[in-house]
């Protein structure tokens, strides 16, 4: 008996609309500051001899740059032992003092509850401190605070501002999230022409968010006229910076033969770099290529793995695939309750592909089994597993 398969194969996905990230945490271990006179522990002898112990001297007597130097290695265990909560208390001794990058930093942990409990109000005082200095990273995620609502009233207005005095001082994080907010005209009218200008600005920084935007916008012709060759281009630039849904798109591109030439095992390559980082779509193509034997040998249970990585996702497409291989036993053994199992998690989020495979295989089940595969589902459902990256069967 052979049930249908869904064909779907590349599905470009939209621009990471109103996704919005706060600083990296912690920032790195460079000063920012010139020094003055060092007082006698803080002598370049002294420094030379033992950097970390110069530090902590320095920082004892009430040295800010130092205090926010030796809170960024703890946060990121460099020569010590990582520990947020020492990390919280250098950096509040600089905060204190008005070093905006301990401002900043203060505020990501209060953000992040690293070290100390979370609290959003106690990091938008922080932040608000530091922007109002001028340090752009903290005018972006001051913006954030506002954009997303937390530790204040959600205003797009006052996000606005914040974003675009960071983003005009060359901040790319603030530079992609304005370019969100034209692009989903929140807080100001919409607009993709000004949406790409941003985008733009923020992906010659390098931001890989902003990379993949301005593939999309290429590649559908939004703001921009439609050119599957810079599509691409801005796709690979984001890819090779690791941004897993930019990886999935450039395979997408090599798959169909836009923007490139057509090759499957370019494709394939992608695909695994996405799929390595648990990105559904491109494991749920993964299988498709195996299943079809496209740039690699034909493999079924491999396909099943690939297939089975995005269906505990919840990927529809997946589900109703790995229920095939059961209903068909390609490349696991026939087992028409994980069959239906499968199809019936698909159906319920609207696949009628899989809606039509159930009623199928339904047919050649006993009331006993189709009541397990209820039971099955409804148990997925309510507890399903945690993501993974390596294949595994599922036993009953």
């Amino acid at each position: 008996m052979m049930a249908c398969r869904d064909g779907v194969f590349g599905l470009l996905i939209a621009a990471v609309g109103g996704t919005l990230f706060l600083v990296p945490a912690h920032g790195s271990a460079q000063r920012f500051y010139s020094r003055p006179d060092r007082p006698d522990p803080c002598s370049g002898a002294v420094i030379r001899q033992s950097p970390l112990d110069g530090l902590i001297r320095c920082a004892e007597h009430g040295y800010a740059p130092d205090q926010y130097t030796l809170g960024v290695i703890y946060a990121n265990g460099v020569m010590v032992v990582e520990d947020d909560a020492e990390a919280v208390r250098w950096f509040r001794m600089a905060a204190e003092q008005g070093h905006p990058l301990a401002q900043h930093n203060l505020g990501l942990m209060y953000a992040e509850g690293d070290g100390i409990p979370e609290d959003d109000a106690e990091a938008v005082r922080w932040f608000r401190m530091a922007a109002e200095e001028g340090y752009s990273p903290a005018q972006g995620s001051l913006g954030v605070m506002y954009d997303n609502g937390n530790g204040v009233p959600e205003d797009n207005a006052e996000a606005i501002r914040w974003y675009r005095l960071s983003a005009e001082r060359g901040f790319a994080e603030a530079q992609y999230n304005l370019g969100v907010m034209y692009e989903n005209g929140d807080g100001v009218p919409e607009d993709n022409a000004e949406a790409i200008r941003w985008y733009r600005l923020s992906a010659e920084r390098g931001f890989a968010e902003a990379q993949y935007n301005l593939g999309v916008m290429y590649e559908s012709g939004e703001g921009v006229p439609e050119d599957d060759g810079e599509a691409t281009r801005w796709y690979r630039l984001s890819a090779e910076r690791g941004f897993a849904a930019a990886q999935y798109n450039l395979g997408v591109m090599y798959s169909r033969g836009e923007g490139v030439p057509e090759n499957d095992g370019e494709a394939l390559r992608w695909y695994w770099l996405a799929a390595g980082q648990g990105y559904a779509l491109a494991q749920f193509n993964l299988g498709v290529m195996y299943s079809r034997g496209e740039g690699v040998p034909e493999d079924d249970a491999e396909a099943v793995g690939w297939y089975r990585l995005a269906a505990e996702q919840g990927d529809a497409l997946a589900q109703t695939n790995l229920g095939l291989m059961y209903a068909n036993g390609h490349g696991v053994p026939e087992d028409l309750v994980f069959a239906y199992m499968w199809f019936n998690l698909s159906a319920a989020q609207g696949n009628e592909t899989a809606q039509r495979n159930n009623e199928k295989i339904e047919q050649q089940m006993t009331r006993g089994q189709i009541v397990e595969a209820q039971r099955l589902s409804r148990e997925w459902i309510e507890t399903p597993p945690p993501p993974r990256t390596g294949a595994t069967e599922l036993e009953r």
